[in-house]
């Protein structure tokens, strides 16, 4: 058993996680004797460690790809979010169980109201880019807020119309080629893919065509500003970065764990941006 509460991150590869620093953060901000470590866990290996994880001596942790769903599979129970999204990404004992849950679609919201003032007030069309996991949380999140139609591009069609069918008719697949004739209507455009990701390609997409008050946000936060961001900041329009979603979504978690309700702060925000450095 650990001497002091721990919580940890499990994925294969888990090196590329920003959690440990995050969350070591918070333990040293709000004065908690308390730990939070990386474990590599292999595909292999996911099943055991999660029917044993009530006597590890975690107090609970996270879960990475390509974990979330057999986590989601393996728990006692789950949140309404994790139930919705079919993906688990934090882990917490109750009762000697094992229970899941999804922060994302928090992170997700909690980003964008601290980022763009009243960004929801008005909500009306939206366009999401991709149909993965990432997308699945953003979905829960727009129906939450009252968004209709969201409309889900991807390259691959039947790929989201298999995601559209999980939250009835307000969501419509779409293939690539629709996504600018789609934007004309839009209030907010969301990239959940890889694409202007460090290294990779950028969107394709007509900004232009975009109304003058619509948001846009992309969840990629390497390079903090993406091009499309950039591209959205210069027509004028309002933008959320992602880094704010992988902080926000990691507060519910740390408070379950620790206790303690932390912050998103500007020290916080540095701190994890200078683990981007070099």
């Amino acid at each position: 058993m650990n001497a002091k509460p721990t919580a940890c991150v499990i994925g294969w590869p888990v090196s590329h996680s920003r959690s440990p620093a995050i969350h070591r953060f918070w333990l040293a901000e709000l004065g908690i004797a308390g730990d939070y470590v990386p474990v590599a866990v292999g595909p292999e290996e996911i099943e055991v460690f999660l029917t044993t994880f009530v006597t590890s001596g975690y107090v609970g942790g996270n879960v990475t790809v390509p974990h979330k769903e057999a986590a989601f599979a393996a728990v006692s129970d789950t949140d309404a979010e994790a139930r919705a999204i079919g993906a688990v990404n934090t882990l917490w004992i109750d009762d000697g169980k094992l229970i899941g849950g999804n922060t994302d679609s928090f992170g997700f919201l909690a980003n964008l109201d601290e980022a763009v003032e009243n960004w929801d007030k008005n909500p009306r069309g939206a366009v999401v880019l991709g149909a993965g996991g990432a997308a699945r949380a953003v979905v829960f999140a727009l129906r939450e807020r009252g968004f209709a139609p969201v409309h889900l591009v991807n390259r691959t069609f039947a790929r989201a119309q298999l995601l559209a069918e999980r939250f009835g008719t307000a969501v419509r697949p779409a293939g690539w080629e629709s996504a600018d004739r789609l934007l004309r209507e839009a209030g907010l455009l969301v990239n959940t893919t890889t694409l202007g990701m460090k290294g990779n390609p950028s969107p394709e997409l007509d900004l232009g065509a975009l109304p003058d008050d619509a948001v846009v946000t992309d969840l990629v936060y390497v390079p903090l500003v993406t091009p499309l961001l950039a591209a959205a900041e210069a027509r004028g329009l309002r933008i959320a970065t992602g880094l704010g979603m992988l902080l926000h979504q990691a507060v519910p978690g740390f408070e379950r764990w620790f206790g303690k309700r932390p912050s998103v702060s500007p020290a916080l925000r540095a701190a994890i941006l200078k683990t981007f450095e070099g």
